[in-house]
């Protein structure tokens, strides 16, 4: 009895382990990974029938002093809350406050002090010029003009409700703050602020993250209050807003929307211009000219204007302004919409901005439009600046810049990569709406993979991200390496662009061109699109819908290119040449000088090439045991004829990284031919670590070779041949096919 119960309570604990602890084998589901489907998200990757977000519309008016580089307004938002709970109280970002002195430093982007240091760098490290960073809040009242209680956490601001705001209902409430505009070479990872041009004594402001915004309440997380810590992005709220932004008369501002008021800003000359430009489908026209920027620049008028602007159902709102701007722009035909794309540079980037900035839109408005939906906003520009590349709705801010009017081809392969990409992210996060601060990846990543895309279609000479472009990070030391599944902020700085950026770029390429195939997942990826614009994905929605959209069981690839570092090493182990013969043939006279080896597979030894011939296989009868139950008989003289002559290859492949990926096979045949195979990664399921596959050829083999067109990362491609004496480098040749 004490036996028997020994034996129970161990299988009991055996049983709760299991209970606790399911097993994690590489094509087990994800589902316990990511958030479980409800009446919010459903188990397909849609939006539910219950699924609500909050909106946020803002009427706000701002005033640019360049004596003193500072901002100043005052903004009336009206809050829905299209929640099922009640609020007590609101959260509302302010990211100026990340440079305000005395605020928590969340541990420094860059803190290594050297004994070599730039004065920059110091800069970084210690604010030895002190900046009077971060917001003065000088009021915030509801729509009764009584004084809401807030308090700030760094870069969170506590707004505390006199009254509850009941679930679906609406609160209007003022906010009147100022704060000195970022110098942008003082900090590091300045996504805003002023650059100053000693030459002219001008400056060029980017003003962004500028005014108190409401952070995201929603069904997963509650509110998304999570600090802003310069690497991690941001999460936002949709809604309609009405911007009069009042800087020197004789600046011109780019900016979000659409301006309402252009003949109290705009010189008749301009107007013209303009309208000009929305007829221009071919080339871009110019508003501003160099030589009426150059003029400009020596003006410094005290006189202000006032510009306004309304933008329609975007997340954000960011504006340019400067005296230095040439402004080009031309209209961009998409199948439902006629989009104005439109750029504004210093003289400091001609030519190359005027050549390529406006042209470089209109591809990324095209391919975009084409993979997703059709880019819905009036107008998207590219403002150039220097060292940044950050997008916001309808406008970007993008740096490379000519030295002396000249760049090398290189570097004009940067800048127009940039615009694309800045440009790119009007679709992920701008409208399809992911947290940014929690998965940076989810928008970077698809982001990036789209840009990639463009590049590939209109700039087929640059070079463009392929899988061979992430071997080196994948090859990396597994202590320090993270999961794509890494949140934005906790990701080390040198690991950043690989993990949130390239790595998701090239598994999307996996899946595109090698896994699910170009035209189910071009349909899956616009189904994920228009399934969630103007929405908040996260990461389960995606996954769920590109299995849903492909009928595709892609748990597997999920768990071990998102949630893993392990990386794909895929060896040709052996290939053993096999022939049957007729079978009252005399071996010895057919084959000469092939030596009989043991027909037991177990004990059989592993070849180094192919000289010593096929090892023959005898076919025998089956015995009428093995049929079991069934009555008929299979022809077996009928099989032994279809084999009869040919040659059969037993391919045994090892997964050496962990990563089971597909397996792309090439053979080089003896007369100079090739041939692919492909198998599914399915062919791991029933043995994650070495799987053994047969193929039959007509002709003779020469050579195996694994990726031979290098899709899968493969991090060693000295294992990916057979026989290996013989077989080139499966990197060295796709190196030396490009």
């Amino acid at each position: 009895m004490k036996t028997i119960l020994i034996c129970y309570c161990a299988l009991f604990f055996l049983n709760m382990q299991a209970q606790t602890q399911p097993w994690q084998g590489k094509f087990e589901p994800i589902d316990h990974m990511i958030a479980p489907p409800n009446s919010y998200r459903t188990a397909s990757g849609a939006p539910g029938k219950a699924y609500w977000q909050q909106r946020a519309d803002y009427n706000i008016k701002v005033t640019l002093d360049e004596t003193n580089n500072t901002i100043s307004g005052n903004e009336t938002i009206t809050y829905y809350n299209n929640s099922p709970d009640d609020l007590n109280y609101l959260w509302i970002q302010l990211e100026q406050n990340v440079n305000k002195k005395g605020n928590q430093d969340f541990g420094g982007i860059s803190n290594d002090l050297k004994d070599g240091i730039t004065a920059r760098n110091m800069q970084f490290l210690t604010r030895a010029i002190d900046f009077p960073a971060g917001y003065s809040i000088k009021y915030i009242k509801d729509n009764s003009g009584n004084s809401l209680k807030f308090l700030i956490n760094n870069t969170m601001m506590k707004v505390l409700l006199n009254t509850p705001l009941k679930s679906g209902s609406s609160l209007t409430f003022s906010i009147g703050w100022s704060y000195t505009i970022t110098d942008r070479s003082m900090f590091k990872l300045s996504r805003e602020g002023y650059e100053y041009f000693p030459s002219d004594d001008n400056t060029v402001y980017l003003i962004a993250h500028w005014f108190p915004r409401m952070a995201v309440y929603n069904d997963t997380e509650g509110w998304q209050n999570q600090q802003f810590q310069r690497l991690g992005e941001f999460a936002l709220e949709f809604g309609d807003y009405e911007v009069e932004i009042t800087v020197p008369e004789d600046h011109i501002v780019a900016s979000t929307g659409t301006l309402q008021n252009a003949e109290d800003v705009l010189s008749k000359t301009q107007r013209d211009r303009l309208e000009k430009a929305r007829q221009s489908f071919d080339q871009p026209i110019l508003i501003v000219t160099e030589e009426e920027a150059k003029a400009n620049e020596k003006t410094k008028t005290k006189k202000q204007k006032t510009w306004r602007f309304k933008a329609k159902n975007v997340r954000d709102f960011a504006f340019a302004s400067s005296r230095k701007f040439i402004w080009d722009a031309q209209a961009v035909k998409l199948p439902t919409n006629t989009v104005m794309a439109m750029s504004f540079y210093p003289k400091e980037g001609m030519p190359v901005w005027q050549e390529e900035s406006t042209k470089a839109i209109k591809h990324a408005l095209e391919v975009y439009s084409e993979a997703t939906f059709d880019y819905p906003y009036p107008v998207c520009i590219s403002v150039n600046t220097s060292n940044i590349g950050m997008e916001f709705p309808m406008i970007s801010f993008n740096g490379g810049r000519p030295k002396n009017g000249q760049m090398t081809k290189n570097a004009k392969a940067g800048m127009i990569g940039t615009i694309i990409h800045e440009v790119g992210h009007n679709w992920f996060p701008m409208i399809v709406s992911s947290d940014e601060r929690k998965w940076m990846w989810m928008d970077e990543g698809l982001n990036t993979f789209l840009h990639q895309r463009t590049v590939a279609e209109r700039y087929p000479d640059f070079s463009s991200t392929t899988p061979k472009s992430i071997v080196p990070f994948m090859s990396g030391d597994k202590n320090i390496l993270r999961p794509i599944m890494t949140t934005s902020d906790n990701e080390l700085l040198s690991q950043f662009g690989s993990n949130f950026y390239r790595k998701p770029t090239v598994g999307l390429q996996m899946l595109r061109n090698s896994i699910v195939g170009k035209e189910l997942f071009d349909a899956a990826f616009k189904e994920y699109a228009n399934r969630w614009k103007y929405k908040h994905p996260n990461p389960g929605d995606l996954f769920r819908t590109l299995e849903d959209a492909t009928a595709t069981d892609l748990d597997w690839f999920f768990r071990g290119w998102f949630f893993t570092t392990d990386h794909v090493d895929m060896e040709l182990s052996n290939v053993t040449w096999f022939k049957v013969y007729e079978a009252e043939q005399n071996i010895e006279n057919r084959k000469q000088n092939i030596q009989l080896k043991s027909e037991n597979q177990d004990t059989r030894v592993a070849t180094q090439d192919f000289s010593d011939g096929p090892e023959v296989i005898k076919m025998s009868a089956t015995p009428d045991d093995a049929y079991g139950g069934f009555l008929s008989r299979l022809d077996e003289e009928a099989v032994r004829q279809q084999l009869l002559g040919k040659n059969l290859y037993e391919v045994n492949i090892k997964n050496v990284g962990g990563l089971v990926m597909p397996v792309t096979i090439e053979w080089t045949y003896t007369d100079g031919s090739t041939e692919i195979d492909r198998l599914p990664a399915d062919i791991w399921r029933r043995n994650e670590y070495e799987v053994k596959h047969t193929f039959v050829k007509d002709k003779e083999v020469k050579t195996v070779t694994l990726d031979p067109n290098f899709e899968f990362a493969d991090t060693n491609t000295d294992n990916n041949s057979f026989p290996k004496s013989e077989s080139q480098s499966v990197f060295d040749r796709f190196k030396n096919n490009q």
